[in-house]
């Protein structure tokens, strides 16, 4: 009777301590699954911040093409009839 009693309450301590494994890996889990959200995040903000400089070129390629045409229509080009 004794020894069923050591073996139960051996076998729930064991229990308990898996539980507590259990709960331990699942919050290493959840701090990995946290750790690969942050990565996401930052992936996601050089992929914004290439796409900023993206059109920062673009716009600049703009004022280069109004300068240029600027400066070509400030030109004055004779008009020859012939």
């Amino acid at each position: 009777m004794r020894q069923d009693i050591r073996s139960r309450e051996k076998m729930e301590k064991e229990r308990e301590r898996g539980s507590e494994s259990e709960s331990e890996r699942e919050r290493e889990r959840e701090r990995e699954r946290e750790r690969e959200r942050e990565r996401e995040r930052e992936r996601e903000r050089e992929r914004e911040g290439e796409r900023e400089r993206e059109r920062e070129r673009e716009r600049e390629r703009e004022r280069e093409r109004e300068r240029a045409i600027k400066a070509l229509s400030s030109q004055h080009i004779p008009h020859y009839s012939f």
